[in-house]
């Protein structure tokens, strides 16, 4: 690689920023709060979002410096296409980037510091800025939601086999329920019970079913990884992007999980797909898996090869299949 020039650098310095600027407006209502409003002076802005108006005024100078706010003839601010994008509740919302830019600064201001010691704290970590941690769920969504519903989920046979009998699947640390949500909005027959460790995450998952009419169908309930119970065997048991956090107990893991099955149930793991070769990572697709593999070092954790996956499936008494997806895997272990 060529010496990135100084204009390159301050480009870069200058993406981040922006997306420091659409975090505070997403964490805060702002771009929300401006859609309804079509138009408004900062005072109006900041009584609509409930926000202090000092503040406000700076936000929104910041915002239009960066192109995610417009100005009209009579200085009235209004969204930008961009701000628009920024909305949560918008379709497509882009606010994910802006969410996963500050969470990434944040992870590697701890990295800085903890490498001088040693130190790898755990997840704990990732609850440490309270403005991050209510959003963590959505940003999920929005960064994988569509890839499972249009990849994962038609290449992957087990899904509609747990949808012709109509079985139970189980999401283990479901977060907001996107998973279950996007899985029983395309397989009509299925039920669906989600797992988290934390009463935020149940709290957007019930009220999100609720909004998308599947609240018969699915149910969410505090529980996780290491202590869980089920109602009945399960069709399918999920662990999306969460198998590296625990693989040092994969072995009891994978036993209680095989248990919980039914006898033609399976298990679906969601991760990552750590490269062989170090060099793969230049590829623009994997740029940043090897950041967050620095990242999760701090959390206590690390990235897997999918065949390290299947081997432990394998050594449980379960049979695997890997079903690659760009830069992430499904691996299927089958009781």
């Amino acid at each position: 690689m060529t010496l990135r020039s100084m204009d390159q650098l301050r480009q870069q310095a200058q993406g981040a920023q922006s997306l420091n600027i659409a975090f505070i407006g997403v964490v805060n209502g702002l771009f929300s709060a401006l859609h309804q409003l079509q138009r408004a002076d900062t005072q109006g802005l900041a009584q609509q979002a409930g926000m202090d108006a000092g503040y406000v005024q700076r936000w929104c100078d910041a915002a239009y410096a960066f192109g995610w706010l417009e100005l009209d003839a009579e200085d009235q601010w209004q969204l930008s296409e961009d701000g628009d994008s920024m909305r949560p509740e918008a379709p497509g919302s882009r606010m994910a980037t802006a969410v996963g830019s500050v969470l990434s600064a944040h992870m590697a201001e701890r990295a800085a510091g903890l490498m001088r010691t040693g130190e790898r704290p755990g997840e704990k970590v990732l609850a440490e800025r309270e403005t991050i941690l209510p959003w963590f769920g959505l940003m999920l969504e929005n960064n994988f939601r569509k890839t499972f519903e249009e990849k994962i989920c038609p290449q992957v046979p087990i899904f509609a086999e747990v949808d012709a009998r109509g079985g139970l699947a189980v999401d283990l640390g479901c977060g907001n329920g996107w998973y279950l949500r996007a899985l029983a909005r395309r397989c009509s027959n299925l039920r669906g019970l989600g797992l988290d460790g934390f009463d935020e995450n149940i709290r957007q998952a019930l009220e999100k079913a609720r909004q998308e009419g599947l609240a018969e169908r699915l149910q969410f309930a505090a529980g996780d990884i290491h202590a869980f119970t089920l109602p009945e065997p399960a069709d399918l048991i999920a662990m999306n992007r969460a198998l590296h956090h625990v693989w040092e107990k994969r072995g009891a893991i994978f036993e209680k999980l095989r248990a919980a099955l039914q006898p033609q149930g399976a298990v679906v793991i969601w991760e990552p797909a750590w490269p062989d070769d170090h060099r793969h990572l230049r590829e623009p697709a994997l740029r940043g898996m090897a950041y967050q593999n620095l990242t999760e070092h701090v959390q206590g954790n690390h990235f897997l090869h999918p065949e390290e996956i299947a081997s432990a499936l394998q050594e449980a008494g379960m049979r695997p299949e890997i079903f690659p997806f760009g830069s992430d895997v499904i691996v299927v272990g089958r009781r």
